[in-house]
């Protein structure tokens, strides 16, 4: 019986310890200035293009284990609900994303999903009460979501019209890698995020342009080939 008022004043403890620990993140975020919070309004939208419930995973679980100091808006991806959520569809993803022509179908259906997602992250970012910035963040956060989102789709799309898979693997965990860079990059050295995502952007334009020529000319001669096909008798 004695163990009961130990381990209620244990609990008390705890439970006082994460509210100061609450108190000190939202304090933390509150400090964040302008040009921060414009970078990780950006790393999340990029990154949103790219794996977005790695992004809404990653992130709420670094607000919840108190690695960074999560804004205002985004507190709602620290529930318990969410990461769970997320954390599912995190590795279905990541399992769909190896797979040939499985990536790209995968890319299609998440093409209405990643870009308003991408500008809602980078909206929350700065809060409730920016104004006219939450306004620019979310047309940020959703253009580069759009960037990120179609040239990773193209370039997926050309890999696919190769027979080998390894190509597609690498690709796939070179992404799986790229979230968590940028994330990271934005909240610790926000300045040298945006110089990564201006080379980053240069590129991903550059292979949208010519790998989407590549797939067009790809889709053609399969059309030329199935029309010319002899029927069968």
């Amino acid at each position: 019986m004695s163990l009961l008022p130990q381990a209620a004043a244990a609990a008390s403890a705890a439970q006082a310890a994460a509210q100061q620990l609450g108190q000190g993140v939202g304090a933390a975020a509150a400090h964040l200035d302008t040009t921060h919070l414009l970078a990780v309004a950006a790393a999340l939208g990029w990154a949103s293009g790219l794996r977005l419930y790695a992004v809404v995973f990653l992130t709420g679980l670094a607000g919840w284990l108190g690695w960074v100091p999560l804004p205002e808006g985004l507190h709602l991806l620290q529930q318990p609900a969410v990461l769970w959520g997320a954390g599912a569809l995190m590795l279905v993803e990541f399992l769909a994303d190896k797979i040939p022509w499985v990536d790209s179908a995968w890319d299609t259906v998440h093409t209405v999903i990643r870009i308003p997602a991408g500008a809602m992250l980078a909206a929350g970012a700065l809060g409730a009460d920016a104004g006219q910035w939450q306004f620019l963040a979310a047309l940020m956060g959703g253009t580069l979501a759009a960037t990120a989102h179609v040239a990773k789709a193209t370039t997926r799309a050309a890999v696919n019209t190769s027979p080998e898979p390894f190509s597609n693997i690498a690709l796939s965990l070179l992404g799986d890698a790229a979230v968590p860079a940028f994330l990271w990059l934005s909240w610790q050295y926000p300045l040298a995020l945006f110089v990564v995502l201006a080379v980053a952007i240069v590129v991903a334009l550059s292979l949208t342009v010519l790998l989407f020529k590549f797939v067009r000319g790809v889709l053609r001669q399969l059309q030329v080939r199935f029309r010319t096909q002899p029927a069968s008798r």
